[in-house]
């Protein structure tokens, strides 16, 4: 459950980066609510069928649509039919298992990069002459990396994590929250955001830009960008 509630967090931020590299409108609280909901069952069938892993947004796919401009629905499902034919066969495994390290590296770098940048861009539509948003921006920042870093090393060197109780479900719980940096971020600036001096300062956090995208019908473009293919939409009706 806590893998989940990062992979959610995580995903949301992924969502948002990938409408803004596809220059879309920034998806509204249904398209992410049927977005995650798909995420589930995506998780639900990897746990049938006994993989090691779940079903989680790819941060390296959405650089690369940025920086390729290419955000075409129809490259997706086509590039996602040659990956599973590919899976099928070993050999080409092997061909891209032979790929020095530093290559993926660089190209990690870059992708990375591009996303946190992206993330970055969403601070222009607040006031960044406001001391709250720069302190909320700085902490936020700081303690999103320095956590999950001190839980990464507490873990290597005592073999288990900061919180090490007799009850083995809670500190995997924990531990696993605090080992995710863009949860700990969101965390804490959620937190900063609606208590630091939050009812005088709603233009300052740029509320009033956010509130049309709040609603499928509060931007007319949404309907070019998030409309269901094959007219699913009859069974996920956007509100």
């Amino acid at each position: 459950m806590a893998a989940v509630l990062v992979s959610l967090i995580e995903s949301t931020g992924a969502y948002k980066a990938a409408s803004r590299l596809a220059s879309a409108t920034p998806p509204p609280a249904h398209v992410l609510s049927r977005g995650i909901g798909w995420q589930g069952i995506g998780i639900l069938f990897s746990g049938l069928f006994g993989t090691a892993t779940g079903c989680t947004v790819s941060i390296e796919n959405v650089g690369l649509l940025g920086s390729t401009r290419v955000g075409s629905r129809r490259v997706i499902q086509i590039s996602a039919g040659f990956m599973i034919f590919f899976s099928i066969l070993g050999k080409f495994g092997a061909l891209f298992a032979s790929i020095p390290f530093p290559i993926f590296a660089a190209v990690y770098c870059v992708l990375f990069g591009l996303v946190a940048s992206v993330g970055l861009s969403f601070l222009q539509f607040t006031n960044m002459n406001s001391m709250r948003n720069l302190f909320i921006a700085g902490v936020s920042l700081f303690l999103g990396l320095s956590i999950p870093e001190y839980f990464r090393e507490y873990t290597t060197a005592a073999f288990h994590g900061p919180s090490h109780t007799k009850a083995g479900w809670f500190n995997d719980f924990l531990n696993t929250i605090f080992l995710s940096s863009p949860t700990v971020a969101m965390m804490v600036a959620v937190f900063l955001d609606n208590t630091l001096d939050y009812k005088d300062s709603a233009k300052d956090r740029g509320m009033p830009w956010w509130v049309k995208f709040r609603t499928f019908k509060g931007d007319s473009r949404n309907e070019e960008f998030y409309t269901l293919p094959f007219n699913l939409n009859r069974f996920f009706p956007p509100s």
